[in-house]
């Protein structure tokens, strides 16, 4: 047999078979996460919905999506299942406390610095000039231009 063909038979058996062992190795990692499932933790579906766990079976799950609302889903439908740190961040907007010894304002000196040089130099504007950071941003279309009617084809003809 020549050594051209069996090349890329050889070389075609082999991505073969690392695709089918990188796939066994996800869903033995998906089935250990959907086995910590308990009920009390949050998890997100393959659909992106967030919910709380209140019952595991031996192919379903039930879930509580809001108060009172309870629906049953099958255990392949569960995407992630979160750290209560995480939910809590996500679906309730918490964040969790900061370590103790993180100090967010020692940078903030540093910028100030910057700025008094600036002012120093004649260079920064009045606070007029620059946007607020924290102003929020009206979008209402009442304060967007309106385009003027010339009278003039659009499709420019």
């Amino acid at each position: 047999m020549n050594i051209g063909i069996l090349l890329p038979l050889i070389l075609i058996v082999g991505v073969m078979f690392m695709m089918s062992r990188s796939a066994k190795n996800r869903q033995r990692q998906a089935s250990e996460m959907r086995s910590k499932m308990e009920p009390g933790t949050g998890v997100r579906t393959i659909g992106g919905l967030y919910a709380v766990v209140k019952e595991v079976n031996d192919e379903t799950v039930l879930l509580e999506l809001t108060d009172g609302v309870h629906a049953h889903f099958a255990k392949n439908a569960i995407a992630t299942v979160l750290g209560e740190d995480e939910f809590n961040r996500i679906v309730h907007g918490i964040e969790p406390d900061e370590p103790e010894g993180l100090d967010h304002d020692a940078q903030a000196p540093a910028a100030d610095a910057g700025d008094a040089d600036a002012k120093e130099a004649g260079d920064a504007g009045t606070a007029e000039d620059a946007p607020a950071e924290d102003a929020p941003i009206d979008l209402s279309k009442s304060d967007a231009a309106t385009p003027q009617d010339s009278g003039a084809p659009r499709d420019g003809k």
